[in-house]
């Protein structure tokens, strides 16, 4: 997606400038219009060259505690509710949170609250590269609508819906990833070390060895001699990928080829579709238009072929065109969420019926990846199983050839 560099004038008169992402420019200024009452500039970042770009990526950083903020968001849900003021509230909650930086965006957010500021107008400049956009729409949706207890309790609902998706697909991988793990070690310790010892004791018979002891041979030699450049290549292999995946046409290809991948593919479709509905959910249930429902779901979704041509849906919408036909147009997302969402809209009830929708993809979402793991580690198993078998093989024909030559 392409970055603009702006300059605007804040609504209490204070000239501030960054950078934005749109699809175009008429995007990133209609989304800094909702931020700032005036813009001055706005041009086109030249792109980063590919090396640049690798090696300003951050290393670590600040990154959200799914299950602190989603405790944050129910905490406001819960003390709102009770008739606290707001700024007693969000002090309230920084001085119990002990995760560091929720505790310090809270600190600063308790800060401009007690100043006059607004809560969401802090929450979007303070937790603005580490909150998710559809927290920071969500509460400036619910600020506007005077009903900002629903809608912390709305975040709280959706984002504990997303952790524990999340963290059954974990737990899920958790076994798998150990055992292949363990199967790479095994390998490499097998050709490195065990090997060789045999081998050796080979070397002082002149008898010719099986063909399976010399295939044997000569993959152990290959791992000894030439270890550092096989790890060397991988390495650049990973560099390499990472690079073309930050340009533009290198991240829209790598996305297309993923929703390519036998079984991987389908579980990004799902992925996506799962994203979609509970995103747009949210959106519409705290009360923002459809265009910028749609905009802001087009940002959240993790593969960017998806995404970019979810954030094309706009355009349509604008020119009067239905949510159901912009999508089905599109021909991104399944049949099924297309339909449902057609559905939705033909009888007014499009929220509900996308939550319904969001409900169905999640436990399609849930059942397939746990489907796919379970092939997964079998296949594991088998690879090892076999792999050592011809190890034993290789080495048990060699010794018995040497028994019949004495």
């Amino acid at each position: 997606m392409p970055t603009y560099k702006y300059t605007a004038v804040s609504k209490d008169g204070k000239r501030v400038s960054g950078v934005i992402e749109g699809f175009n420019e008429m995007d990133a200024a209609a989304k800094l219009k909702q931020s700032y009452s005036i813009v001055t500039q706005l041009v086109e970042t030249r792109d980063k060259s590919a090396a640049a770009a690798f090696l300003s990526m951050d290393i670590g950083g600040n990154k959200l505690n799914g299950k602190q903020f989603t405790l944050m968001c129910n905490q406001f849900g819960v003390i709102l509710r009770a008739g606290i003021p707001i700024g007693r509230t969000v002090q309230l909650i920084a001085d119990k949170m002990t995760d560091k930086p929720l505790k310090r965006i809270l600190n600063e957010v308790a800060e401009d609250v007690e100043s006059g500021r607004s809560i969401s107008a802090s929450f979007a400049e303070r937790g603005k590269k580490i909150l998710p956009i559809t927290f920071l729409e969500s509460i400036h949706a619910g600020e506007e609508a005077g009903n900002l207890e629903a809608a912390f309790e709305s975040c709280a609902k959706q984002y504990d819906k997303q952790n524990k998706m999340r963290n059954k697909v974990k737990s899920a991988m958790a076994y798998p990833a150990f055992v292949f793990v363990v199967a790479i070690i095994v390998v490499i310790v097998l050709m490195v070390k065990v090997v060789p010892t045999f081998l050796a004791i080979f070397d002082e018979y002149d008898a010719e060895l099986p063909l399976p002891t010399q295939m044997l041979i000569a993959m152990s030699d290959f791992f000894v001699d030439y270890w550092m450049i096989m790890v060397a290549v991988i390495a650049v292999l990973v560099i390499a990928y990472k690079l073309y995946g930050r340009t533009e046409q290198g991240r829209l290809n790598v996305a297309k080829f993923k929703l390519k991948l036998p079984i991987l593919g389908e579980i990004g479709i799902l992925n996506a579709a799962s994203q979609f509905a509970n995103t747009m959910t949210m959106m519409l249930t705290a009360g923002l238009p459809m265009t910028k429902s749609i905009a802001i779901t087009s940002r959240v979704l993790d593969n960017y072929y998806i995404s970019q041509e979810v954030g094309k849906i706009t355009a349509k919408l604008e020119e009067g065109h239905t949510l159901g036909k912009s999508l089905r147009d599109a021909a991104c997302l399944p049949d099924i969420l297309v339909d449902m969402t057609a559905v939705g809209e033909e009888s007014g009830e499009l929220t509900q019926t996308l939550g319904m929708t969001a409900d169905y993809y999640d436990n399609e979402l849930e059942q397939a990846t746990q489907a796919a793991l379970a092939k997964l580690e079998p296949g594991i198993l088998v690879f090892l199983a076999a792999f050592a078998g011809f190890i034993v093989i290789a080495i048990y024909m060699a010794m018995f050839g040497m028994y019949a030559a004495m």
